[in-house]
């Protein structure tokens, strides 16, 4: 996505009252059961009409858990763990979530532009000190909180080989779900592993590459699919999740079941 292309599509999305801002299928009212709620940046945020094909993990992730868990995609473009608090958009999740549900929370692309003060953290002291934000957060209104590492970018060596593009960010991640006993998906280890077995070129047809773009941080439907499969997974493995909660974690999921909607409106 081209740099004015994804201003403008942020800047729309800002504009969103936060209240409306989250998409999928969980509502904000009204009787509903166990809930799923994502915070996050623009890997794993709801894209619209204007931005397809960029396609959001979170848009795919509904495919693989039961229609009982809902999913709330609080997740928008170009926050970090520090901006999403300074925007209220942490506070707003919180104040819909409920005892039982659960929070997934994934930052640090944005978390390491250290060019821009409203966004950076440092891996050890603020980026830590913000996730544990809305770990408190969730578990002091009987939610769970579940940290996942960044979802890696498409790099790949001269040789190659799949490259981690995200510094230190992960490693404090681990270290603060260790302290903090919190489940970890571990999202950019997975991806890194499955990228390099895709391979430079393979990796094209997963990342936001068209005629007019070479994206190599977002995805389109088929890379969307692919890291919502592998959280699926994760949520599994480490036991958030149980076998009654998911489903299609071995089957090919058509990329017509995504859908862009139209921009939301204030």
């Amino acid at each position: 996505m081209s740099l004015t292309r994804r201003q403008v599509t942020s800047a729309a999305v800002s504009a969103i009252p936060l209240a409306l801002a989250a998409t999928g299928t969980a509502q904000a009212g009204g009787h509903r059961g166990r809930t799923l709620f994502i915070a996050g940046d623009s890997t794993a945020a709801q894209k619209y009409s204007d931005a397809a094909p960029e396609t959001g993990w979170g848009m795919a992730l509904p495919f693989f858990l039961r229609k009982e868990l809902g999913v709330a995609n609080h997740a928008v473009n170009g926050r970090s763990s520090k901006s999403f608090v300074d925007e209220g958009r942490l506070d707003a999740v919180l104040g819909l979530i409920r005892p039982g549900d659960l929070l997934l929370v994934q930052f640090a692309h944005n978390d390491e532009k250290d060019e821009d003060p409203t966004r950076h953290t440092e891996p050890w002291t603020t980026y830590q000190e913000h996730l544990r934000l809305y770990v408190e957060g969730a578990r002091a209104r009987g939610a769970r909180p579940v940290l996942a590492t960044p979802v890696e970018r498409r790099r790949f060596d001269a040789a190659g080989t799949a490259r981690p593009s995200h510094g230190e960010y992960p490693a404090a991640m681990r270290a603060l779900a260790r302290e903090e006993g919190v489940a970890l998906l571990d999202v950019e280890a997975l991806s890194l592993a499955l990228w390099q077995r895709l391979g430079l070129e393979g990796t094209k047809a997963y990342f936001n590459w068209t005629a007019t773009e070479q994206d190599n941080t977002h995805f389109n439907p088929p890379g969307a699919i692919a890291v919502a499969r592998l959280v699926a997974r994760e949520l599994l493995r480490t036991r958030v999740l149980a076998h009654r909660d998911v489903r299609r974690l071995d089957e090919e999921i058509p990329e017509s079941w995504i859908d862009w909607p139209a921009p939301a409106t204030a």
